[in-house]
């Protein structure tokens, strides 16, 4: 089923959303990679507040290209979700919505993908290129140092992906396995 949402994602989009529903996002949201991730956790740890609020977010698992002449960012294609998982958990339990990456999730972030009403969304690898262009704006918001492994704040429109784990920890790749092997 095709979808469209707005971010940041309410608890009701969240919820709505089903493992296979293809969806098309517009709105802002975040790009984080496994430095940025390090340093969100190190910050936790600490005490210390993250550059960017959780709540209702999304996270984009991303690291783009040098932009071109009159575009906002590079190629922009999704990185391997699994490197994460040992952040995610706690990010969700702050009020982390959705995560954009590709590949399969641990049992540890799916169940706090229920626990939380949360979403992760998969976009499809290897289409870098095609997807920068559902970015409309790009900007470094947090751990500049880290290049293209700042977080940075995407203006997205229609920028789409696919429900992977839904809010009540429906897996469309368990799911997909075990309907391919039943034909």
């Amino acid at each position: 089923m095709d979808r469209y949402i707005n971010a940041p994602l309410t608890d009701e989009d969240a919820q709505s959303l089903r493992a296979g529903d293809y969806v098309y996002i517009t709105g802002t949201i975040y790009t984080a990679r496994d430095a940025a991730h390090l340093r969100m956790y190190e910050a936790l740890e600490h005490g210390e507040p993250l550059p960017v609020e959780m709540a209702h977010n999304i996270i984009y698992y991303m690291g783009p290209s040098p932009a071109r002449d009159g575009r906002p960012i590079g190629s922009a294609g999704p990185t391997t979700a699994s490197r994460m998982d040992k952040y995610t958990p706690e990010l969700l339990d702050l009020g982390l919505k959705g995560m954009i990456g590709k590949g399969k999730r641990s049992d540890a972030v799916r169940e706090a993908i229920v626990r939380n009403k949360a979403v992760y969304f998969a976009a499809v690898g290897g289409a870098g290129a095609l997807l920068s262009r559902s970015i409309t704006a790009s900007e470094v918001v947090a751990y500049d140092d880290l290049g293209t492994e700042a977080i940075r704040r995407l203006q997205v429109e229609n920028f789409p992906v696919i429900v992977v784990i839904d809010s009540e920890g429906r897996n469309l790749y368990e799911t997909a396995i075990r309907e391919f092997r039943e034909e």
